[in-house]
């Protein structure tokens, strides 16, 4: 397996440009299923999910067109679907395969889609996408490791009134694909108003969606009959710019950072000049960080959108281990997300951890050593982490964060950093 390399203690200069979501641009690829035309997608980032969906999509009988691999642009035509299967060995590394059930059943009738792997974060149940498919009239049953949909005798859905219990950003992207379609209509309550959620609203709309309430927690759709196809650009990665921001700040450095949506950024903007690091914004697509050797203590809490992005706590916490003063962390999304606390200890961190507290004491004089990534953002953490340590460090299981980066050690040598992707065969 690949390993980086980081020799830390350089601060960061120059400019990165930003991909677009992941987050946005999963569910984007698993609406292409609704209709039989074709559904055209820019600005996709060049990550390994990516090229996981679309074998998945390509292996439920959908012709996937690009012109390089990986590629930016994909053109994605399901003029059938082949019983709508996505079976375990495709999906088992990317839980973002559920997202092609709300829309197999609602298109074909029926899905027959394996339960998802990915990050070991903690539980991420698919219980409310479920639930919410049986209120629209789908029979469910589960075996073997697979959830089988099956929409009522004539093959559609049925609108329905659906309260979920518990915000889910994955389940809110699901029912609002398979109600486009459904018989009527759905009112959605207790929805993730996640800037990826807005966009999906967005290309839904293109294709021929009624849908009303956009950035709310309450959705109505109106179900049609058809969808066609459409051209849609997704949104910028605001995970990945936050990440670059912190990676300015932490390393004393001066990025700006270009093609982003400071709007989405609110929250992560607000604590790191809270935190002592002063972000600029000169227009619509651009943030400046200039880093500071004064960082300061300061609690964080992670939310739904628009708080505190759980997707940026290891960043965070990374940057806490340079700030004067005790940081406290309370991560409120999963209960197992601090994996990433004991290898930055193992850097010399002063963390504790506390449920699902962590309490950072710093400054740290972290030192480079041998560290393992447990997910996709600890391993973002971990190369922070690792930006501002005196000595060598290894990270290995980096196929984590290649799943959501694109390209990360190429943009941060750009900028300075010492960092190299260490192939297996060179040991």
């Amino acid at each position: 397996m690949d390993r980086f390399q980081i020799r830390g203690g350089k601060p960061l200069h120059g400019t990165v440009t930003i991909s677009g979501a992941k987050n946005s641009a999963l569910p984007a690829m698993a609406a292409a299923l609704l209709t039989a035309e074709p559904v055209t997608l820019h600005n996709i980032p060049m990550v390994r999910d990516i090229i996981t969906m679309a074998r998945l999509l390509a292996f439920m009988s959908a012709r996937v067109t690009t012109t390089d691999f990986p590629a930016a642009d994909y053109t994605i035509e399901a003029a059938t679907l082949n019983g709508a299967v996505a079976p375990y060995e495709l999906v088992k590394t990317m839980r973002a395969s559920i997202l092609t059930l709300g829309p197999a059943v609602a298109r074909a009738g029926i899905a027959h889609v394996s339960l998802p792997g990915g990050c070991s974060i903690g539980a991420r149940p698919v219980d409310l996408h479920v639930a919410a498919l049986a209120k629209m009239g789908a029979e469910i049953s589960t075996d073997h490791g697979y959830i089988r949909a099956k929409a009522p005798g004539n093959g559609r859905l049925k609108g329905a009134h659906i309260i979920f219990e518990k915000i889910t950003v994955t389940g809110t992207e699901n029912l609002l694909m398979a109600a486009t379609l459904a018989e009527g209509e759905t009112n959605l309550e207790n929805c993730a108003r996640e800037p990826e959620v807005t966009d999906l609203i967005h290309l839904l709309r293109k294709m021929g969606a009624e849908i009303h309430g956009d950035d709310t927690s309450t959705l109505r759709i109106r179900g049609v009959e058809k969808l066609h196809g459409a051209i849609h650009s997704v949104i910028p990665d605001r995970i990945e710019a936050g990440t670059f921001l912190v990676a300015g700040a932490i390393t004393g450095g001066d990025l700006t950072i270009t093609n982003c949506a400071p709007a989405h950024l609110g929250a992560v903007i607000a604590k790191l000049e809270k935190a002592g690091a002063p972000i600029e914004t000169p227009n619509a697509t651009t943030l400046r960080v200039r880093g500071t050797k004064a960082l300061a203590a300061a609690d964080v809490t992670t939310e739904e959108y628009p708080g505190f992005a759980t997707d940026m706590q290891a960043q965070y916490m990374a940057l806490a281990t340079q700030a004067e003063g005790t940081s406290v962390i309370t991560e409120t999304i999963f209960e197992n997300r601090f994996l990433h606390a004991s290898e930055m200890m193992r850097m010399g961190a002063n963390i504790s951890i506390e449920g699902r507290r962590a309490v950072v004491r710093g400054p740290a004089k972290l030192t480079g050593t041998t560290v393992q990534a447990s997910d996709l953002r600890a391993s973002a953490g971990l190369v922070l982490a690792g930006l501002v340590a005196s000595g060598e460090t290894i990270i290995d299981r980096v196929y984590h964060i290649d799943r959501g980066y694109e390209r990360i050690v190429e943009k941060l040598q750009a900028v300075g950093a010492d960092i190299e992707r260490l192939h297996s065969k060179d040991g």
